[in-house]
């Protein structure tokens, strides 16, 4: 298999792996028990808090262990709706994951204002546009720190400048940007950051929210004590510990993502001059080092998905939260890319693991399949488009 979709989930490490399974054949115990059993769960719980927090510049105490993303993202929209019954008015982006997105469309069916704020054709925004946009009964400005899509690096510190003049909360999904680049919350001074697991070579459900000291928080799940009363649920300790070290390594390798970023520009350049008709979505310079979504035009993308996966190459057409939608991407739709263009692009993500021979075995085969399915696609005029 050659993978190529590292945005949408990654392997979990050997060493990640090895650091769990401890915790499935030896230290089972509940953590918020008061036995012996319990100790050394309770010790493994606080030192993967201590990665975590490091990962990412903050103190371990100010470190949410969560479900996934999805509910990190949401408890600290929802903390901030908490803090004032008065302040109905919620800032995103259109380009956000589908976890804001489809929040934002349920306070607004529930009488709150959410603005999403657009996009540049490159998938920038318009910092100038945000401080407009801030309104004195603003809640929160909840923006990504680089779009899971096209990779697209957001100016998280100025956002949250701007946040901190106006007095309001600000919450930023980092999910994709961990172990990619430098998060520092110390340096930006976000109130709210989301990270998950599964991204940086650690297991799929859990998730963490890191919530600056003094920052308003409100439980998003009722029931027991655990995370210091901030969040009920039997916490997943496998999994916490699996992110723990996966944390750890993030952090103690550095030059990954050089690599990666050389071994990224290298695809990319093969396919834009070897395919006619080819072109990147988004930002050159601003966005992660191992992400590339480029346009096949005249192809379609799913077509083309399942040619690749034929020969056992992994890549997507966005996001996996909507994978199976038959609708363009509302990232690409945002910033200006036309449907037809929208719906032949795709996304490769490389990571850790890539290697160069994923890079020739994609470029050799790639354009004899986009120049087949080009002899095989529809008229232009004969392809409907559902927006």
């Amino acid at each position: 298999m050659y993978y190529l979709d590292n945005n949408g989930t990654t392997q979990v490490a050997p060493e990640v792996l090895e650091a769990m399974l401890p915790f499935y054949t030896q230290h089972w115990g509940n953590p918020s028990s008061a036995h012996r059993s319990c100790r050394p769960v309770k010790e493994a719980l606080h030192q993967a808090r201590v990665s975590i927090a490091s990962l990412i510049n903050a103190q371990p105490e100010e470190i949410v262990f969560t479900g996934c993303g999805t509910e990190s993202n949401n408890t600290a929209i929802h903390s901030a709706l908490c803090r004032d019954a008065g302040k109905k008015h919620l800032i995103t982006t259109a380009v956000e994951h589908s976890a804001n997105l489809k929040y934002g469309q349920f306070l607004q069916s529930h009488g709150y204002d959410v603005t999403f704020l657009p996009v540049e054709e490159d998938g920038s925004i318009d910092i100038c546009m945000l401080q407009d946009l801030i309104r004195p009964d603003t809640a929160m400005v909840s923006i990504m720190w680089a779009n899971n899509e096209t990779g697209v690096l957001f100016p998280i510190e100025e956002v949250a400048a701007i946040c901190r003049s106006k007095e309001v909360a600000f919450h930023t999904d980092a999910i994709q940007a961990a172990g990619k680049v430098t998060l520092d919350v110390q340096s930006a001074e976000v109130d709210y950051l989301s990270l998950s697991a599964h991204k940086i070579y650690a297991p799929k459900g859990i998730g963490a929210l890191y919530v600056k000291k003094g920052t308003p928080y409100s439980s998003y799940l009722f029931g027991g004590g655990q995370e210091s009363g901030r969040r009920a649920g039997t916490e997943n300790v496998a999994g916490i510990v699996g992110f723990g070290r996966a944390a750890q390594m993030a952090f103690e390798d550095t030059a990954r993502s050089q690599q990666t970023e050389t071994l990224r520009n290298r695809m990319e350049n093969g396919i834009l001059s070897n395919i006619p008709q080819t072109s990147r979505n988004g930002c050159k310079s601003q966005r992660l080092p191992n992400t590339s979504n480029i346009a096949f035009d005249g192809v379609e993308g799913e077509a083309l998905l399942l040619r690749l996966d034929r020969l056992g190459i992994c890549a997507s057409s966005g996001s996996a939260c909507t994978t199976g939608s038959l609708k363009p991407s509302h990232v690409l739709l945002a910033m200006g890319v036309p449907a037809r263009r929208a719906l032949s692009s795709l996304r490769f993500s490389l990571g850790h693991y890539s290697s160069e021979e994923d890079v020739d075995y994609l470029l050799k085969h790639l354009p004899e399949i986009v120049s087949e399915l080009r002899g095989q696609s529809p008229k232009p005029q004969s392809l409907e488009v559902v927006t």
